[in-house]
């Protein structure tokens, strides 16, 4: 069972749209900030392989955080310098709509 306390790491979840540079003037297919949550990333497993001759890892990520229904898969998760696309979810903990799971990918 996740507590609050446990929701140590402060992400921003953003979503591709139209946004707007210092100017005001408008950019087609930019990242959009949703929200900024506090979430519990979990890393419990990574895959290694290698793609056009470099070397490339998966980390697979599980992403808590409270409750919310409008986090879509292909959505990403931004903490500090790491990325993570979210591949799945919300998925509700325990049937519950008190935190969902994010199930997300970071490619290094």
């Amino acid at each position: 069972m996740t507590t609050a306390g446990q929701l140590r790491h402060k992400v921003v979840i953003q979503k591709l749209g139209d946004g707007e540079n210092e100017w005001g003037e408008p950019i087609k297919d930019q990242w959009v900030d949703v929200c900024s949550p506090w979430a519990d990333i979990r890393q419990p497993s990574g895959l290694s392989a290698i793609k056009a001759d470099a070397q490339v890892s998966i980390v697979r990520t599980s992403i808590r955080i409270r409750f919310r229904n409008d986090v879509k898969p292909g959505m990403r998760v931004v903490h500090g310098e790491r990325v993570y696309s979210v591949k799945a979810g919300p998925l509700a903990v325990d049937g519950k709509r008190v935190f969902v799971d994010l199930i997300c990918e970071e490619v290094t």
